[in-house]
């Protein structure tokens, strides 16, 4: 009996890569785990604030790196055609500074998927946010062929709906949601495919670079989504 020779033969997810430039968005092995927990055990927004509906980031350091950890381990084997989550960590001159996710429920069939992301405090309002929602739609859109994807942010995180807004995603309703015990209005955001295609040059220009993507072929087999 034969065995296989490497991860991504057993698990072709493993090797996902996407990259433009500077900019890379790549499988998270346990090696860069650890030091994406650390990036988020420095910090990644103010005390007074709190940007995620589960409020993974309170505690101290230790707890949120942990946080990180478990998470990670928990959802990693989750890809196929019933259940799609992709959490890429995102490198910057081989650096990580954050993380950029995308899931989404049955996607061999509806090929829709929620966007998320955090990045690391020292690396926010550098415009890198956008950057990396922008190489994710590309890889969704480009590589994985969805339809449409989606996203959420509070209303009071406005750099996060800036981000949305700004590459292309229209505003898709409002709800009331409880967020530490309290109310708190979380606005839908959408971008189509055809919205994503009408973008494309736009999306050049914010990313700086064209884009190259590695282990798709795998990905989409993993997915049973046919040839690309």
């Amino acid at each position: 009996m034969g065995t296989m020779s490497s991860l991504a033969a057993l698990w072709p997810a493993s090797a996902l890569r996407a990259t433009a430039g500077d900019l890379e968005l790549r499988w998270i092995d346990d090696d860069l785990l650890v030091r994406l927990a650390d990036l988020a055990s420095r910090g990644i927004h103010a005390d007074d604030a709190m940007p995620f509906t589960f409020p993974w980031t309170r505690g101290g350091p230790e707890q949120v790196a942990r946080s990180v950890v478990t998470y990670q381990w928990g959802v990693r084997g989750a890809v196929g055609p019933e259940r799609l989550t992709l959490e890429l960590a995102v490198l910057l001159d081989g650096e990580p500074v954050g993380i950029q996710a995308a899931s989404g429920s049955a996607y061999g069939v509806r090929r829709s998927v929620e966007t998320g992301s955090w990045l690391g405090g020292e690396h926010q309002g550098r415009g890198r946010g956008r950057r990396m929602r922008v190489l994710m739609l590309h890889l969704m859109f480009a590589g994985l062929g969805a339809r449409e994807v989606t996203s959420t942010a509070f209303a009071d995180n406005p750099a996060s709906c800036a981000v949305s807004e700004r590459v292309g995603y229209e505003l898709n309703g409002e709800e009331l949601t409880v967020r530490e015990g309290e109310a708190a209005v979380l606005r839908r955001y959408r971008i189509t495919r055809e919205r994503w295609a009408a973008s494309v040059e736009e999306h050049r220009r914010l990313l700086g670079a064209d884009v190259e993507r590695h282990g798709v072929d795998g990905v989409r087999a993993q997915l049973a989504l046919g040839e690309g």
